[in-house]
């Protein structure tokens, strides 16, 4: 059942989803609080100056430091714009990233990470879509020149943001060190803790993006969710390999080192074996990730012949995760507490796992308990909740209507069972999403851009199993009858001459007379799936 109309409520120019008595809930139960995350970095910076929270190789990000370049970042942006505007980072896990969160922070403004592998397409759409004002890019990552990139995608747009270039020729757009030698002394904005701080866009299940909005205090509630549930203590480190762009990478780099004492060591490129001198000379205690992670990091470990014996827990989630991954990992690592969790952008860790290497056999074969969340199996066992995490709507109130039933409950499009009481499982998917390597891909954007081909009649892009990712997309095409269908090669060339992203390209294309539809015409994916995989 869809959501009926919730009460919305303005702040900071935004208009959010408010319910009134979750608000009071999570006030009255601690979850939510007046203080942001700007207080905790003045706070840290004056009684632990030298403390660092982020670590790139051998640069250190201190209290101190971050604070004083957070604070010359927020007068750069508040010389250009008001507070609640949007400023957008697309880059690599890199230290700035930090700097440039904090400064939104401080600045009042609303931060949009976004992945660095995304292209013209995806990013054009973003950025007009949440209305960014300034766009953080690096000069040249993994071959793309993300400066011309950006010249494009300005072309396109009524209203273009600043674009600003890290580490390396700046050209015709603004250098980031530039930033710092501006002179500014505008008064920082006083901060509502309700105000939405972050916008994160994740696939839509109809093909455009959706912006997924959160707040200061429902981040405030995920990061104390899990300073209670996952053997966090002041002084531990997390390794961050995953995205800082994706809402897991963003809370253990920004939001934990200031909220629980810890410190993020970052790593640009997830490398299993580069990453065992780094457990062993920062004692890495944390680490989360997909199930390729997870299985690349048991191989190294067992090639370098270490149990890990600092790892306290290993949180795997975002793909399929094999229990028997979760047993061997447990049996394997000296005494990390290795768990399987669930989550969304818009419910982050709804299930906080099995904290508990008694009890291994619930780690590996379910989701594990909900947290903070309220969780339920509403119609077709579809998961649903609600809880002080979750978001307080989408950009594009639109978006909201399908999302949410009558009680207020986010629907997340994926099947559930209970287990022994109150274990989760995630049986399967309503909503038509890959996950690949931990990121979601959408079908029907896909689907939309080849159906273009001469050759395609019909088209739709299904989810396989796959050792390696987890799982791959496979296009099943219906071709026009006396043209040549498109193969592999030219899917890839069409949609990287579309800008999209690599990671959305189908892996495998099969050609077949028709597809299966049910009575009302709608193709039937499951039945593909049946046929493709022979299950």
């Amino acid at each position: 059942m869809a959501g009926t109309a919730p009460a919305r409520r303005e702040i900071a120019g935004r208009s959010i989803r408010w319910d009134e008595t979750r608000a009071r809930a999570a006030y009255d139960d601690g979850w939510w609080c007046k203080q942001t995350l700007a207080d905790l970095l003045r706070e840290e910076a004056a009684t632990n100056p030298d403390r660092v929270l982020v670590r790139e190789g051998a640069i250190e990000v201190t209290a101190a430091g971050l604070l004083a370049r957070a604070n010359k970042l927020a007068q750069a942006m508040l010389a250009r714009m008001e507070p609640g505007s949007a400023v957008t980072f697309m880059l690599p896990n890199w230290h700035e990233a930090a700097e440039i969160y904090l400064g939104a922070t401080l600045a009042g403004m609303v931060v949009n990470p976004v992945l660095p592998s995304l292209r013209d397409h995806d990013l054009g759409f973003i950025l007009a879509d949440v209305g960014s004002r300034m766009v953080f890019v690096p000069s040249d990552f993994r071959k793309c020149d993300y400066g011309a990139m950006l010249a494009r995608v300005a072309e396109t747009m009524d209203v273009p943001p600043e674009v600003v270039i890290l580490r390396g020729e700046a050209g015709e757009h603004t250098a980031y060190d530039a930033l710092f030698a501006e002179q500014g002394n505008a008064a920082l904005p006083e901060l509502e803790a309700d105000a939405v701080r972050m916008i994160m866009y994740t696939s839509g299940t109809t093909g455009s993006p959706k912006g997924v909005m959160h707040t200061h205090n429902t981040l405030h509630a995920l990061i104390r969710q899990l300073g209670q549930s996952w053997l966090i203590e002041p002084g531990d480190k997390y390794l961050v390999p995953s995205p800082i762009s994706h809402i897991g990478g963003s809370i253990y780099a920004f939001e934990m080192p200031l909220m629980l004492g810890t410190t993020c060591v970052l790593m640009e490129q997830w490398n299993a074996v580069e990453a065992m001198p780094i457990f062993t000379s920062e004692r890495i205690t944390h680490m989360a990730g997909a199930t390729p992670f997870l299985e690349q990091l048991l191989a190294a470990a067992r090639d370098a012949g270490t149990d890990l014996p600092d790892l306290k827990l290993f949180i795997c989630g975002g793909a399929s995760v094999p229990p028997s991954l979760i047993y061997e990992a447990s049996d394997y690592f000296a005494k990390a507490c290795v768990s399987r969790v669930y989550g969304s952008t818009e419910v982050p860790v709804t299930t906080t796992g099995v904290i508990d290497r008694t009890d291994v056999k619930h780690a590996a074969e379910t989701d594990g308990k909900p947290g903070i969340a309220d969780v339920r199996l509403g119609e077709a066992d579809e998961i649903c909740m609600k809880g002080p995490q979750m978001l307080v709507g989408y950009s594009n109130p639109e978006a909201d209507e399908k999302a949410f039933d009558a009680d207020g409950y986010y629907r997340s499009g994926d099947q559930g069972q209970w287990i022994d009481g109150d274990y989760l499982v995630v049986s399967g998917r309503i909503k038509d999403i890959i996950i690949r390597h931990g990121e979601n891909i959408a079908p029907k954007e896909i689907e939309d851009l080849l159906v273009e081909h001469p050759g395609v009649s019909e088209i739709a892009i299904v989810g396989l199993p796959d050792e390696r990712t987890g799982e791959r997309a496979c296009a099943v095409i219906v071709p026009v009858a006396g043209q040549t269908p498109p193969d592999l090669a030219a899917i890839r060339a069409l949609l990287d001459a579309r800008g999209v992203a690599r990671f959305k390209i189908p892996e495998q294309v099969e050609i077949w007379d028709s597809l299966p539809k049910n009575e009302a015409g709608k193709v039937v994916k499951h039945k593909m799936r049946t046929t493709l995989t022979g299950e």
